[in-house]
This record gives C-alpha cells, sequence and structure tokens, in this order.
C-alpha cells in the first residue's frame, strides 16, 4: 500500500457507520434462572428493543453500567420482566430521547440515567418504590416528571442539573427531600410540597433561580441548611406552625423576598439565614423571642415586628430596631 493510500485509510476510518443495536450487542450473566444485562457494544446506534427472553431465560435486571457511553443509542424499549435498572446502569447514553419502561420495575439504581443529556421525557411505572440518588443528574432535556405514587422519599441530587425542568409532581407519601436534590433546576417556576413531607434537606432547593413561590406544608419539621439559597425570583413563602428550626443560609440570597412570617413554633435560625436578601422590608415574629444568629439578616434591612404580649424580647434582633405588630401580617 504505498502513502497515499494509507493516508486515504486513515481519514475514512472515522467515518465507518456504526453498526445498528442488536440482542447480539448484549453481554449477559445468568443466576438463579434469571439473566441480567451486563454490558453493551459502545458502537451499537439507533434503537434496541430487549426481550423478554435470552435462551429461555428471563431477562430480570439491567446491571450495573451495562449500557455506559452506549452514547449513539437513540431509543431503548425494556423487557417486561425486567424488575431492576442497577446503578449507572445508562449513564452517558447522550444520544439517548426516549426510554419504554414496563410495569413490574421495582427500582431504578443510583446515577442510572445521569447525564442523559437528550432524554426528553421518561415515564415512570407506579410498580418502582425507589429511585437512587442522582439518578437523572444533569439530564438537562428533561422537561417534566411524574414520580410515582409508591415512592417515599427523593434522594441526594435526584435531579440535579436538570437545567430544563419546568415541573414536577411529589406525590403524597414522599416523607423527605434529601440534600442537592433540586440543585440548579434553574427552569423549574413553582412546585407543590405533599402533606406527608417532614425534611427539607440541606441544599434542597439551592440554586433554583426561577422559583417564584413555595408553601411548605404544615407537616415539616426542619429547613435545613441552604435549602432555598441562592432561589432569587422567590418572592413569597409560607412557613408553617410546624416548623421548629431554620438552618444556616436557609434563604440566603433570595434576593427577590420582600417578606417573611416565622411562627412561634421556630425557636432560631442559623447563621445568615437570610443573607444577601436585599428586597426583604419586613420579617413578622408571631411568638417569644427565637434565637435568631446575629447575622441572620446580613446584607438585607428588614424592619422587625413583634407581638405585643410576647415574652423575651428586647429593643433589637440581630442588630435590628423591633417594633410591635399593630395589625395582622
Amino acid at each position: 500500500m504505498n502513502s497515499l493510500q494509507i493516508l486515504l485509510a486513515l481519514f475514512a476510518c472515522p467515518f465507518l457507520p456504526l453498526h445498528a443495536a442488536s440482542v447480539s450487542d448484549l453481554t449477559y450473566s445468568t443466576t438463579g434462572g434469571g439473566v441480567t444485562i451486563t454490558d453493551c457494544d459502545e458502537d451499537a446506534n439507533g434503537e434496541l428493543v430487549i426481550p423478554n427472553t435470552i435462551e429461555g431465560k428471563p431477562i430480570t435486571r439491567i446491571g450495573f453500567g451495562a449500557f455506559y457511553l452506549c452514547t449513539s443509542l437513540t431509543n431503548i424499549t425494556i423487557s417486561t420482566s425486567v424488575t431492576s435498572i442497577e446503578g449507572g446502569a445508562f449513564s452517558g447514553c447522550i444520544s439517548l430521547t426516549s426510554l419504554t419502561i414496563p410495569d413490574g420495575l421495582t427500582s431504578i439504581g443510583s446515577n442510572a440515567f445521569g447525564s442523559c443529556t437528550s432524554l426528553t421525557s421518561i415515564s415512570i411505572p407506579d410498580s418502582v418504590t425507589n429511585i437512587g440518588d442522582r439518578a437523572f443528574f444533569s439530564c438537562s432535556s428533561l422537561t417534566s416528571f411524574t414520580i410515582p405514587e409508591s415512592v417515599t422519599s427523593i434522594l441526594e441530587g435526584t435531579f440535579a442539573n436538570c437545567n430544563n425542568l419546568t415541573s414536577i409532581t411529589i406525590p403524597d407519601g414522599v416523607t423527605s427531600i434529601a440534600e442537592y436534590a433540586f440543585f440548579r433546576c434553574d427552569s423549574l417556576t413553582k412546585i407543590t410540597l405533599p402533606d406527608s413531607l417532614t425534611s427539607i434537606e440541606e441544599g434542597a432547593f439551592i440554586f433554583c433561580t426561577s422559583l417564584t413561590t413555595i408553601t411548605i406544608p404544615n407537616s415539616v419539621i426542619g429547613i435545613e441548611k441552604g435549602a432555598f439559597q441562592t432561589c432569587r425570583s422567590l418572592k413569597s413563602i409560607t412557613i408553617p406552625d410546624s416548623v421548629t428550626s431554620i438552618g444556616n443560609y436557609a434563604f440566603a440570597d433570595c434576593t427577590s423576598l420582600t417578606s417573611i412570617t416565622i411562627p412561634n413554633s421556630v425557636t432560631g435560625t442559623g447563621k445568615e439565614a437570610f443573607f444577601g436578601c436585599s428586597s426583604l422590608t419586613t420579617a413578622t415574629f408571631l411568638g417569644n423571642a427565637p434565637k435568631i444568629a446575629n447575622d441572620a439578616f446580613e446584607g438585607s434591612s428588614p424592619t422587625i415586628y413583634r407581638e405585643a404580649d410576647a415574652k423575651g424580647w428586647g429593643e433589637t434582633l440581630a442588630g435590628r430596631p423591633v417594633k410591635l405588630r399593630t395589625e395582622k401580617p
């Protein structure tokens, strides 16, 4: 082969077509009469239909990282026999636009669909009881999502960096929203929290910069560190009587927040809880003087109001003058 032929061959190689996806691309193992898909040829492209059986045995699991970095698969139909999608199963499938998940699936593992950046929608059946942490991390084209009623907790970073997510339905039954669950979901404008919710963990909605309003249900006990930090479009928030503590930086840098009412149940706030809330003009406390960090209102200048018969008050709170409340907030 002369030098020109070698050069042409080198240039031609990158443009060779990938082969269409088929069952022959799959690697699998058999345990206890069921089949687990363990790997897939990364060169497979287009649509893949996973069958119900291989060698006469039902496919029950999509194994850990089975389709990791299969960047040319565009559509996958999962067989009805599958009950579990394990961690990282479809992580990095950047061309995947749609996925058919069968009824009967019970669990979705950690980072199962992480960085599936072309996935626009996905339907999760009610049979699913567990969605792992970071399951949909950086699914940047995902616009809406309905969490099935069988799920009771939203784990760490589940929807982090889903920056085109505009709406999400959280069902009754969910009791906790974990750390950074909706981190940088900056297209999310509103969210309804269920009455079953008891905890909003650290940074749960941090950098949800389009969120305008939120009502915290009367079942939540604590609003943890940075829970709503940098929600810069948040104009109003209702804190119920069930809440006893507001963590460090909980509402820091909520620059559109104009007023807030703190119920008698709140015994204290962490440091810089309302730091940088530059539009905050009033903060009304409905009970006895709570333990407020000295820098709770750093970077904001609200007028602080209290009730006339409340106890433990002085002339100032966190360095701000205190006035008697003469009418309902």
